[in-house]
């Protein structure tokens, strides 16, 4: 299966999500992004934080990234308002920002 470029986005972000599922599976691909979760999130409190968010992403090579674009990727996910993301809200977010697992 073909990635799907998202056509707003001016990074040109790949989808990669669909042909992920189609090569691991829907059970496997759900526990990958679980492991993401636990990549980013602060492990005392487990949630992603702003701060472990920011950690993280250092780590990640993604230094470039400002505090408000965090915040901003923060607020997009964050559905009961307390501020971080919990495991349910961070799957769902990579579930919307997927373009190519829109049916």
């Amino acid at each position: 299966m073909a990635t799907v470029a998202h056509l707003e986005d001016p990074f040109g972000f790949e989808d990669y999500f669909p042909s992920m599922i189609e090569t691991l599976g829907a059970e496997r691909f759900m526990m990958e992004l679980c492991n993401g979760f636990c990549l980013l999130m602060d492990v005392s409190i487990g949630l992603i934080t702003f701060e472990s968010l920011k950690r993280n992403t250092i780590l990640m090579g993604l230094h470039e990234l400002r505090d408000d674009e965090l915040i901003c990727m923060l607020a997009e996910g964050d559905l009961d308002g307390d501020g971080a993301l919990n495991q349910v809200e961070f799957c769902e977010l990579m579930f919307r920002l997927s373009p190519g697992l829109l049916f």
